[in-house]
């Protein structure tokens, strides 16, 4: 698993990784995001390059006809940097005759599956490699230059399932709306995410059940106040209550916009400037309508000996996620922001697209409008 780790480090520093398939058949794969022209012309010296995108990016461009492939790669037209990111990324169409358009390989998609779990754009560029090719390659393998890692062992790594967290350290952290607050850190065992608990109140005091709150990071709303999403009133929300309730948990997620990255969410903030929602946005740039999976916030809350909660949500996947866990959901309490016409239309796609439970959220604004 060690190498396939090494390889997410590697594209995410933008250097292409030689995957393998057998021992001398592979590809060589560079991620789309950040791509520069250096590394373009060195997969070119391999031969034809292709871009690998996902089947939700797929969809978007219409293309691709078989419904179960996760992926689709496209051939290259003599393309440069800008105009790959702009064919990953942009809100187009294409012609079907424009690429040639084939499910992506096994080793394509590991290359994709790896830029995705690095929260990067996903979409590869790639070159199949074997005969005299991969022998030079193999040399820079033996050399150090180039690191190789084999599909089966992505593969295995990334749909492990399992997510541990360890605890990491913790200190008193006192909050303009709740002053009885500690900060704890845990870390996933990849190494890639750090998440923070902030436990309120005294815990030999704590109500039972347990208020607590599971919130994905949000930069934008959360510290600088965007109209654009509800995340900064409810953070502000949860702790507010947890004070007046005598305690309380939130669990600080590094799952910033649904999980697909802060330059992601920004891509996506840019597409529904051209009228897409929330949803179709992130699929535009190849990603589900939510890619968060919670094993990371219910491990915390059984580290810390949690096991019967309210939960501050109106999201019923978070409610799933805990219950599947065999920490009893005692009750559910709603939790509203405020509506603005910056936001209004991504809280109607969150009831209509991921059944979030606002319908009464929206209502009383119209109401009240």
């Amino acid at each position: 698993m060690y190498q396939a780790e090494r390889g997410l480090f590697e594209l995410r520093k933008g250097r292409p990784l030689y995957i393998t398939e057998s021992a001398n058949c592979g590809a060589l794969v560079a991620p789309v995001d950040g791509l520069v022209p250096g590394v373009l012309e060195e997969l070119r010296l391999f031969g034809t390059v292709r871009l690998v995108i996902t089947s939700h990016r797929s969809e978007s461009l219409g293309v691709g006809s078989d419904d179960t492939s996760p992926g689709f790669s496209l051939s290259l037209n003599g393309e440069g940097p800008e105009q790959i990111v702009q064919l990953a990324s942009a809100r187009k169409a294409i012609g079907p005759d424009d690429h040639d358009v084939r499910p992506a390989s096994i080793t394509e998609l590991a290359g994709m599956t790896l830029v995705r779990l690095a929260q990067m754009l996903p979409a590869v560029v790639s070159v199949d490699v074997g005969g005299s090719e991969s022998d030079i390659l193999h040399g820079r393998v033996v050399k150090g230059t180039t690191l190789a890692v084999s599909a089966s062992e992505v593969s295995a790594w990334a749909t492990d399932g399992s997510v541990e967290v360890t605890y990491v350290s913790e200190g008193p952290v006192p909050l303009a709306l709740a002053d009885d607050a500690r900060f704890m850190t845990f870390r996933e065992s990849t190494g890639l995410r750090e998440h923070v608990a902030v436990l309120i109140g005294q815990q030999d005091h704590w109500p039972d059940p347990l208020p607590v709150r599971i919130h994905s990071a949000c930069l934008t709303g959360d510290l600088f106040g965007s109209l654009r999403c509800d995340c900064g009133d409810q953070l502000r929300g949860s702790l507010r209550l947890f004070a007046e309730q005598g305690g309380g948990v939130l669990l600080y997620m590094s799952q910033e916009g649904r999980d697909i990255g802060l330059a992601n969410k920004l891509r996506a903030y840019a597409l529904q400037g051209e009228g897409l929602d929330t949803v179709d946005a992130d699929q535009v740039l190849g990603f589900g309508s939510d890619e968060r999976v919670y094993g990371a916030a219910v491990q915390m809350l059984k580290t810390l000996n949690i096991t019967r909660v309210e939960l501050l949500t109106n999201n019923p996947n978070k409610i799933d996620a805990v219950r599947s866990a065999g920490i009893e959901v005692v009750h559910r309490r709603p939790l509203y922001g405020t509506l603005n016409r910056h936001n209004r239309a991504y809280v109607k796609a969150k009831i209509e697209r991921s059944g979030h439970w606002l319908s009464d959220m929206l209502a009383d604004a119209l109401s009240e409008k």
